[in-house]
Formats: structure tokens, sequence, C-alpha cells
């Protein structure tokens, strides 16, 4: 039997994946797997086809890990390129219209996104008729709306649009991104709802890969997406749902290895970071007792300055969000609600805190910042964010979201890539820059 891609979202995946190799096919096939249909026929099919995802997300070059740290740091200054024979790289740290819609990075991003949600939706559309354990089913709608929203999430913060839905070779229509942050919202609700109806059962954790926390991961998406479409009172009441002691990451091992380490930090080949200002500008720049620099830049010989952080081993997990992204939220959202003490307030618990004290071991360690106005206080939020959310592919979407100068950032979306608009004719004019 033959296993056939049909949605032009799973061909678009298997593409950026192919893309060194062969010339787009309209189909692809896998004479080995189970058909279409069979693929979703029962319980194990589902749980398989939603373990996947996390090797769609988060596993090689084109994978949304590598794509989303690559560009979010090229594009805002975090990082250079230290040998220019990296291409697609290189486009993205020159900027503007250097950045092709063929670009392996912008193809890659766009197309294993559309394959994660694509794949999620085969099994979400199956479970309710598939599992009859409604606790096993909660689990399996939780874990893969997890992705499916982050997939939803990652194209709304590279993109100025995405595709409202996906369907069979259709030319799907398209929405804003922050109409796409509110679609991953509300993914993420309905996940949520299912949990509170039926608990996660153990069964269904023993056979995901460990390392995520399915709630608490939820809950922290579901707060930086409301934050990214602006809607602070959901942000800030679904941040204060988080525990900051919860430690949700992608795992990895000898044989799927973490993709920064393994293709930047050990090769010195691709990109590197660029000096000790983590791209900030005058006065925004870390303090040189800031404990957060030396955790995310270490100091060489040939180059001086060297990615660190969460990419210093093959086998080293990469936390889906930080404590201290839930308390810089929280502080954001005070400050937008010009609530500037109780800002301050959550400013400084990251501020002061020592890296003992964070369950991802990030920490200033810092004396109190003081604020006089909440225009001083967003300064400083968004220059801590910088700092604390170093390298976490979050960079772009807050120069966006700060109205920081476009001359900060190399570009502020990405063009749409060729195998979305040759064909789709609903696909969106590329943006300007």
């Amino acid at each position: 039997m033959k296993r056939y891609f049909r949605n032009k979202y799973g061909r678009a995946a298997l593409a950026g994946l192919l893309l060194f190799a062969v010339s787009c096919k309209k189909d692809y096939e896998d004479p080995s797997g189970p058909s279409f249909d069979e693929g979703v026929s029962t319980p194990n099919a589902l749980t398989n086809i939603a373990v996947g995802l996390q090797n769609w997300h988060s596993a090689n070059r084109t994978s949304l890990v590598y794509t989303t740290i690559a560009a979010s740091s090229l594009l805002t200054g975090e990082t250079y390129v230290v040998n220019a024979g990296n291409t697609d790289e290189n486009q993205l740290y020159l900027g503007g219209n250097n950045v092709q819609n063929t670009n392996v990075i912008v193809t890659g991003m766009w197309g294993y996104a559309n394959k994660i949600i694509f794949d999620a939706n085969r099994v979400l559309n199956n479970t309710g008729t598939v599992v009859s354990d409604p606790n096993y089913a909660s689990g399996l709608i939780a874990y893969t709306s997890m992705y499916k929203a982050l997939a939803i999430g990652t194209m709304a913060t590279f993109w100025n649009y995405v595709p409202d839905t996906t369907g069979l070779d259709l030319d799907v229509s398209f929405i804003s991104s922050q109409q796409g942050f509110r679609k991953a919202i509300a993914i993420i609700d309905n996940a949520l709802a299912t949990v509170n109806a039926n608990a996660i059962s153990a069964t269904f954790t023993r056979n995901i890969p460990a390392g995520i926390d399915i709630v608490n991961t939820l809950n922290a998406l579901k707060a930086r997406y409301a934050l990214f479409a602006g809607d602070y009172e959901l942000a800030l009441a679904t941040a204060d749902k988080v525990s900051l002691t919860a430690v949700s990451a992608f795992n990895y091992n000898t044989l799927t290895t973490n993709p920064i380490f393994t293709l930047v930090t050990a090769t010195n080949n691709i990109y590197q970071v660029v000096d000790s200002t983590m791209s900030l500008p005058l006065g925004l720049r870390p303090d040189p007792a800031d404990k957060r620099y030396p955790f995310y830049v270490t100091i060489s010989s040939n180059p001086r300055f060297r990615v660190k952080g969460f990419y210093t081993a093959n086998i080293q997990s990469i936390p889906v969000f930080l404590p201290g992204e839930m308390t810089l939220i929280k502080a954001e959202c005070y400050a937008r609600l010009n609530d500037l003490a109780n800002g301050l307030t959550e400013l400084n618990k990251v501020v002061t805190k020592q890296p003992s004290a964070d369950a991802a071991g990030v920490g200033a360690g810092l004396t109190a910042e003081t604020a006089a106005t909440v225009d001083e206080l967003l300064n400083l939020i968004y220059k801590h964010r910088r700092i604390e959310l170093f390298m976490g592919g979050l960079a772009l979407e807050d120069e966006r979201r700060f109205g920081r100068p476009q001359t900060e950032r190399k570009r502020t979306y990405f063009p749409f890539p060729f195998v979305e608009r040759n064909d789709n004719s609903n696909t969106p004019e590329d943006p300007a820059n």
C-alpha cells in the first residue's frame, strides 16, 4: 500500500526536506508505509503521528527550532554569519531584498509548520472516533494541539499573513498574523478544556517523548500568543497559571541531537553571536555584572564571542519556554495596562533573580531597576526580554511589538515561499521589508 501526502502542505514540507536533492514533485509516496486512511485507524497510529510532530518541530536544519532561532537571531543582529558560503543564513544576515522566496530557512519553516498543522489535524479529526479511553484521548488532543499552536504561532511571528486552514489541493485563504495568534489561542483553549474534563492518562504520557510538561506548556504558549495579539488581560491571567518551577523542554539524544549545537556551536561554520552588546543599542545593553551574559555567551579566541546557553552539547535540552518569559509577560501586561507599580515589581523579580533560583538556570543577579513612567518601564522590559530570552526565537516579534526602529533589524517579515505562491492564487503580496 502507498501513503500519499495529498495535502500540498505535506508536499511543501517534504519539498523543503528534499530541496537539496530533487525538484518538487506533486506527490510523495512511501511504499513501505500504511495507506493514508490506515494511518489514523488505531490509537497507536494516531499516537505515532503525534510523536512525529516533535521531530518535525525540533530535529534538524529545517525544523522549527533551528529555523526560528536562526532567523530571529540573524534578522535582529544577535548573531552574524561566520561563513558566507552558508547562502541561506547569509541572506538573512544581509536582510532586506536579499532574503529570497527560495531561501531554505524560509521555505523550510513554512513547509514544516504546515506539515505539522496538517498531521495535527489528522490526529485531532480522528481521535474522537478512534480512541475510546477519554483520558488517553485527552492527552492525545492536548499534546497534538500544543504542536499545532506552536506551528501557527511560528508562522504568525515571521509572516504578516498565515493560512487560515489546510485542505486537499485547495487554494486556502489567509488571515493576518494577529488573527493567527488568536487562532493558536483558540486551539489551546480547546485542549485545556479537554484536559479539564478528563485528566491526561499516565498511559499516554508514557507513550510520548519525555520532557514536555503539557499543561504548563499550553498555558505558557497561550500567555505568549495573547501578549503578541495585544490581549493583555488574558496574557496576564494565563501567565499567572504557569508554574515557575516547571521544566518543559525538547529532549535530545545521540541519534536526534540538539540542532543548534550540532550545526552551529560544534562546527563554528554557520553563525555566532556578534559581541557583548547582545545586539542591543546604547542605553539598553547588558550591565557588566549581568549573570545572564556569561550564561548565553562564552569568550574564546577565534571567534571571540561564541554561542553558549542551551546549545553547548549534542544532547542538551532546549526549553519550550522559560520561567522568566512568564514573569516578563506579566510585567509587560501591567505596563501596557498603565499599572506602573505592579509592572516594576514583576520586572524586578527577573532583574534580581539569581541563576540558582531559576528552573532553567537563567538569572541576572542585579540590583532592582527603577522607572518613573510607563514608557521607561517598557524600555526596561524590552531590554530584559532581549537578554533573558536571548537566541530564543522571539526577538523579531519583540522588536515589532515595542516599536523599535527599522534600522535595528534586517527585515520585519519574511516573503512568501514560491512553493506556496506557485500553488495558491490567494497568497498575499510579499511585504516590502
